[in-house]
């Protein structure tokens, strides 16, 4: 049937491309084509938009969105399929711009309570959490949707449709935005993606609270350089198996509102023109009614010569994936390919109704947000800013980091004793981007490592030192240019603390725009700024603009003085601005000299009336010696202290969405090994020579090969990336204010070297349901403070295929704390006449126990969970011995106490 398809759409592209293509030669070379311009058929209705029927909430909403889009012209129409959707002002259809995140927090959008990164919420294996965070994050989107509104604020990252959870595979460990998942295995990510996005959409019968999305449909995890032309063939047992179900049942049960269709190619098609994914699958078979939306740019990918260059015009490619079921074309730079589909309408490439079709899926949307009826006819629309932010959610995000992170080893030192003498060493104890990953918000009181032990141990218990950089020249221990480091000269010329910052309005038709729209400051201030005044440093928030006090004025800022260092060095600096020193352009580090004065000169200009981002901008002048003896600082640190915490990893600066990033170990936002780096593997030697206990706390977004440090270490602790209250959950879980919880939502392998090619999306040897080699923590893998144990598991003999199991099995706290246990029920197939997973988790639950206490878990395995899945990719009613154990993990890597097993058989 794919094959079918495939041909029949390589039909289509020659009979487009021969038939077209010295029609469109001008478009073939120059890129989109403005064909918005309404035909000449086109009519525009005459009575008063307040008299349409489509406002008048009684009616249906199928029947307001057909009356609203039958009005619209062909232009109108097709200007909606675009993400940024232009007001249609004669109808009184306000502008609109579809992207939005929120993967673990309102993204992009200033300030919001950050939660730990999506790997992080996974590890918790607590769905029913998952939701109380999704639930905080939608009381936030709406609270700063309706103030960037009130605000006349229609910009990206101001609406209600959410680009987040993403659900995709994390297949390979080398894969950066791995950290989005929630990991490896099809039922936990269907469960937290259900959870999430039932948090997300709410719960009222005819509003969405917000509207979700499922991401990346389909078969999309890495490599992130290649992903605009790769090919990805997947077997339909694979898709079935593996790559489909978490997408299904967010579709059929949680409902989500939108699919965001992949850059890839899956089995010879692009993802967004796939009819065997959007059609087939999607549409019909799942029964999806919502809209689809392309990765940004994923369309122009069908004929750029360096992706996919699959076709030879952008109407060709606008029409393929209309065709296909793609609604809204993500552009960005690379603009509308959308708007091309009047001249694929002209040349019968595509129908109207078609179009219209696209049309109204996206007002759908629309409609069940309630942006066509009265505030206060939505129940979401009173929720009030003071949401943001508030104790309530920074409590569940304190929760929710302590049960992200997971004990991998502990030989006793852990929990740390009252009094214990620390030294924190390492690059990420004073790290920003370790708490909070990617697609994040600005947090609103974030607590570093380094901060939260500090504020546990006592200050005069902690020594700290950074002891290294990341990698290379990457570090994560910047600093604010202090206070004392900058001056200016006043009038009689003295050097007085505080740089001269003069705040300036924008000229924008001055500004020389470049490719992305964004202007070059130095070309766009006026001639003099509105207000001077002098700022201890630069280290500056705002929500409104300091020139009119607008939420979406535009202003650049200069800032001026001298900076005089307090010790010689090579100095790296981050600005987010244009930096001078000395009168040169700073790039890369610098030597300066201690108490020398150097003229120094900083600019950044906000442009929010034409971009819509930042929203809340943000600026800091920070700055590393990189001179500094950092070796020398952390032996010194270390030999004063009792214990090392020592706060490694990588960060979200190294790991990510095709990235600039080209070091040893690190292509383009992925990973070529997954080892420490060598400069972090060097210290910790060097550390545990000193005879001290090493507790190690690494932070990264996946796996880790810490084969080295599990043999020598002392406790390591995997926090993923745990959101603003990291430093406060870390110092809770070592000093046992909190019991670890969370258990490995990935396998930890020993070496890539381990793992099929990174571009192969064939199953064999990869993940625990497949992987047949040795690994160093499995999936599902935890420890507690806590000892648990599984007894009398009570599970019938047999069952007839297509009826539930339901068993049960006690579990006992038999430790000393009290502590939170995650049970997981695994089931293995030995008798499938196919190749199947070697086993696979079904179910989890996690407990609160009392220090002794026992409790009688229930559990029930449904019918459709008891099927295999042959080569074909359908699915049959298993028969035959059916394997299941319930414990702390997979049984295979737990001592015998921690699970129990037994063999059922399916007749």
């Amino acid at each position: 049937m794919v094959a079918e398809k495939r041909d029949e759409n390589n039909k289509m592209k020659k009979y487009l491309s021969l038939g077209l293509c010295t029609l469109v030669l001008a478009a073939c070379s120059k890129g989109p084509a403005d064909t918005t311009t309404p035909l000449a058929t086109d009519e525009a209705p005459v009575n008063s938009a307040s008299t349409y029927p489509y406002l008048d909430t009684s009616l249906p909403i199928e029947r307001r969105v057909d009356d609203l889009v039958g009005r619209m012209t062909l232009s109108e129409k097709i200007s909606q399929l675009y993400n940024e959707a232009p007001a249609i002002e004669r109808l009184g259809v306000p502008r609109y711009n579809w992207w939005n995140e929120a993967l673990h927090g309102v993204a992009r959008a200033g300030k919001a309570t950050v939660f730990p990164q999506a790997i992080g919420l996974a590890a918790t294996f607590d769905d029913q959490l998952l939701g109380e965070v999704a639930t905080a994050i939608s009381d936030e989107a709406r609270a700063k949707h309706h103030y960037f509104a009130d605000n006349d604020l229609a910009f990206r990252y101001a609406g209600l449709t959410f680009w987040s959870p993403n659900i995709n595979i994390f297949r390979d460990p080398r894969w950066g935005r791995g950290q989005e998942t929630y990991g490896e295995d099809p039922h936990l990510t269907g469960r937290m993606a259900v959870a999430f996005i039932k948090g997300l959409q709410g719960d009222d019968p005819r509003y969405l609270k917000t509207a979700a999305m499922a991401k990346h449909f389909a078969v999309h995890s890495g490599p992130e350089k290649s992903r605009h032309s790769d090919d990805y063939e997947a077997t339909a047992k694979d898709l079935a198996e593996t790559y489909f179900p978490a997408f299904k049942t967010a579709v059929m049960e949680a409902k989500v509102e939108s699919v965001m269709c992949a850059y890839n190619r899956v089995n010879g098609d692009p993802a967004c023109g796939s009819e065997m994914l959007l059609q087939d699958t999607l549409r019909e078979q799942w029964g999806f009614d919502g809209h689809v939306v392309s990765d940004c740019g994923a369309i122009a990918d069908f004929y750029e010569p360096d992706a996919h260059n699959l076709v030879r015009a952008p109407a060709e490619a606008a029409a393929w994936a209309l065709k296909a079921g793609t609604d809204i074309n993500c552009g960005t730079r690379r603009l509308s390919t959308f708007a091309n589909l009047g001249f694929s309408l002209q040349r019968n490439m595509v129908d109207e109704s078609e179009i219209d079709a696209a049309v109204k899926r996206t007002f759908t949307t629309r409609f069940k947000l309630g942006m066509f009826d009265p505030a206060e006819a939505v129940p979401y629309t009173s929720i009030p800013m003071s949401a943001v932010g508030s104790e309530q959610h920074l409590e569940l995000a304190v929760k929710t980091a302590e049960q992200s992170m997971v004990l991998l080893k502990n030989n006793g030192i852990l929990p740390l004793a009252e009094g214990t003498r620390v030294a924190v060493i390492g690059p990420n104890a004073s790290n920003f981007s370790v708490l909070v990953g990617n697609y994040h918000g600005y947090p609103i009181k974030p607590v570093t490592p380094l901060e939260g032990i500090r504020t546990r141990a006592g200050a005069g218990n902690v020594v700290y030192a950074a002891g290294t950089s990341l990698i290379a020249d990457q570090y994560g221990n910047y600093e604010t240019v202090a206070a004392g480091n900058v001056f200016h000269i006043d009038s009689d010329g003295a050097l007085q603390p505080g740089l001269h910052a003069g705040y300036y309005p924008v000229d924008i038709s001055r500004g020389k725009k470049t490719r992305d729209f964004k202007l070059i400051p130095q070309t766009t201030l006026a001639e003099a700024p509105a207000f001077s005044r002098i700022e201890s440093q630069v280290d500056a928030y705002w929500t409104r603009s300091p020139l009119d006090d607008t939420v979406n004025g535009d202003f650049g800022v200069v800032w001026s003085g001298v900076l005089v260092p307090e010790t010689s060095g090579s100095y790296l600096f981050k600005s987010g601005g244009n930096l001078k020193i000395d009168g040169a352009d700073v790039h890369g580090a610098i030597e300066l000299q201690a108490g020398q004065r150097y003229p120094l000169e900083m600019s950044r200009v906000f442009l929010r009336s034409l971009t819509g981002s930042p929203l809340e901008p943000s600026v800091q002048l920070s700055w590393v010696n990189t001179s500094t003896d950092y070796l020398a600082e952390a032996i010194d640190a270390a030999r004063t202290a009792d214990v090392i915490v020592y706060t490694g990893g990588i960060s979200a600066e190294l790991e990510g969405e095709e990235m600039r990033v080209e070091l040893d170990g690190f292509d383009h936002g992925d990973r070529t090994s997954i080892q420490l780096p060598a400069n972090q593997q060097a210290l910790l030697h060097k550390l545990k020579a000193l005879g001290k206990p090493v507790v190690m706390v690494n932070f990264s977004g996946s796996a880790m090969a810490l084969n080295w440090e599990d043999k020598n270490l002392d406790a390591i602790v995997q926090a993923f990336y745990p959101g603003e209250a990291t430093g406060t959950a870390l110092a809770r879980i070592l000093w046992g204010d909190a019991n670890p919880s969370g258990r490995l939502p990935v396998t930890f392998y020993h070496s890539v070297d381990d793992l099929p090619d990174f571009k192969g999306y064939a199953l064999a040897n990869r993940t625990y349901r497949y992987f047949t080699g040795d690994v160093l923590y499995p999936f599902g893998y935890g420890l507690s403070y806590s000892n648990f144990s599984y007894s009398n598991l009570s599970v019938p003999d047999s069952v007839q295929a297509g009826e539930d199991l339901s068993f049960a099995v006690k579990l006992t706290n038999s430790g000393e704390r009290d502590g939170g246990e995650v049970s997981q029920v695994y089931l293995s197939l030995p008798d499938a006449p196919v190749d199947v997973p070697i086993r696979e988790l079904k179910a989890f639950r996690r407990s609160e126990l009392a220090a002794g206490a026992s409790t009688q878990l229930q559990f029930n395995i449904a019918a459709a969970d008891m099927r295999y899945v042959d080569n074909d990719g359908k699915s049959h009613p298993y028969r035959g011995r059916l394997k299941l154990s319930v414990g702390s993990g997979q049984g295979a890597f737990l001592d015998e106490s921690q699970f129990a097993e037994t063999i059922v058989t399916i007749q």
